[in-house]
């Protein structure tokens, strides 16, 4: 979680007051019912409960002294809102993390019957950033003995203290079961460090990686290291967000596959790519403690214009929860993504459109699915009464997918809330298929079975109620209701 430019002191003055927009809070997606929130963090099932604990500023809009917010679900379809669970203290704010199951008591923290929750994550000290740079950022720990509805911070806090990296956090922490310990994998300005522990509470620096792979155009943050199968063997992800340096401008998260032997990650290639290709999906993070998956869930929004969408009397959605799978594309492997599977419970009755037709009568949130029968190019355009329009696109000769939000609706908050993103068809040749998931103000695009990911805002004064399909013969549209999560 990066500090943003605005200070504390215009954070804490600037109330950004304005009308209240509930015809754009999102009905799938977690918002807070008031305030800031940024970066997923803490993600961890346990007890039949999916945790989502957050970067929060209860006291604001903006970006101020952070908080970890708190909220839980059973479905990922719906969120309850909980009682904030860790705030500032003397050592600092709350800024990102994670948090792990101790099932074997490692830490020493639990007690008979009661398994302990372990959240590690960084505390800023922003006063000593300004004195002391490079000291600012310590790894601190907090626990909980009742399923995450209290937390008690360690007294031996911090954990791991800054050798004098300016930026120095984000840990992401998972067990290793191959070496029997603890992984911490760290964000150290513009490289990842990875850590391990016997007990959670004592470090040790094992290596680093990324000094010269990857994509260096601001700070490395929101470190996760995931496992996942392919061809009967394990293979390693590392997802890394950074910002500014994104494809399509600001914040957004690339991702290396490699090899993990508790030590050191070696991956295949030092090349650049994205987990998500759009302008509005940042340090995507995963959750721990799923057997057999691997979801991950992030902040839907950019750091270039993140503190002034037109929201209130909340600021920022998370992204629906995603699934993670590895695919040979080539000669390599590509990362996949798409909506995690209970999404499909919230499904109603769809409709057919096909190629040169119209269909009225969309609300809200809603699925379409598109197949074409070979890579040519189409045009699918949601608009509303007002003449406001957002464009799907792929363009053949450049082989790209496009998303245009320029005539979508709202725009003048901020010159950098840009209208056309664009991304890669990775697949080769043959037929095209899309799975897109609107709601609201938000569109996720899936492209070939989720080779290509993008995540676009869009704010129109009025519902888009129509889509129009402009594709090749053969081409159909399938629109499917979703049946909207119980309110905050």
């Amino acid at each position: 979680m990066r500090k943003p430019l605005l200070g504390l002191m215009l954070a804490a003055l600037c109330s950004q007051a304005g009308a209240a927009t509930p015809q754009w809070r999102p009905g799938l997606h977690f918002t807070p019912r008031a305030n800031w929130m940024n970066d997923p963090n803490g993600l961890v099932y346990h007890q039949g409960r999916y945790h989502l604990f957050y970067q929060y500023y209860p006291y604001a809009k903006v970006w101020g002294p952070m908080h970890w917010g708190h909220a839980v679900s059973t479905d990922l379809l719906r969120w309850e809102e909980l009682p904030v669970a860790l705030a500032p203290d003397a050592k600092g704010m709350i800024f990102s993390g994670s948090a792990v199951v101790d099932t074997h008591n490692s830490a020493g923290l639990g007690k008979p019957g009661q398994t302990p929750l372990v959240a590690l994550y960084t505390q800023h000290d922003g006063a000593l950033a300004e004195s002391n740079p490079g000291l600012h950022e310590n790894q601190s720990l907090a626990y909980s003995l009742d399923g995450g509805a209290s937390w008690t911070k360690y007294a031996g806090n911090p954990v791991l203290k800054n050798p004098g990296i300016f930026d120095f956090r984000d840990p992401k922490v998972f067990w290793h079961a191959p070496s029997k310990r603890w992984v911490m994998a760290l964000a150290a300005k513009d490289r990842i460090q990875f850590y391990h522990s016997a007990n959670l509470k004592d470090w040790t620096l094992a290596s680093e990686f990324g000094a010269d792979a990857g994509a260096h155009g601001g700070v490395w943050e929101c470190p996760d290291l995931i496992p996942l199968t392919v061809g009967g063997r394990t293979r390693w992800v590392l997802l890394v967000s950074i910002n500014p340096g994104g494809l399509n401008g600001g914040s957004a998260t690339q991702y290396f596959i490699g090899d993990f032997d508790g030590q050191r990650f070696t991956p295949d290639d030092g090349g650049t790519r994205w987990l998500d290709y759009g302008p509005d999906n940042y340090a995507s993070v995963s959750w721990s403690n799923v057997p057999g998956r691997a979801l991950v869930l992030g902040w839907m929004s950019n750091w270039d214009y993140g503190q002034q969408l037109p929201t209130d009397p909340w600021r920022s959605a998370m992204t629906l929860p995603r699934e993670l799978r590895l695919q040979p594309v080539g000669q390599g492997l590509r990362l996949v993504s798409t909506p995690a599977r209970e999404l499909a419970r919230a499904e109603g009755k769809p409709r057919a459109l096909g190629s040169g037709g119209s269909l009225a009568g969309l609300a809200g949130q809603f699925r379409l699915k598109l197949q074409a029968p070979r890579a040519d190019s189409f045009r699918l355009v949601l608009s509303n009464a007002g003449g406001e329009r957002l464009v799907i696109a792929y363009e053949a000769a450049l082989q790209r997918y496009l998303i245009d939000r320029s005539a979508a609706g709202v725009r003048d908050f901020s010159d950098k809330f840009s209208g056309l993103a664009s991304a890669p068809r990775l697949a080769v040749g043959g037929a095209l298929d899309l799975d897109l998931v609107f709601d609201t103000t938000s569109v996720e695009l899936f492209a070939d079975g989720g080779l290509t990911a993008m995540t676009a805002l869009f704010f129109p004064r009025q519902p888009y109620t129509e889509v129009a399909l402009e594709g090749p013969s053969g081409t159909r549209l399938q629109i499917s209701p979703l049946r909207a999560g119980k309110p905050r």
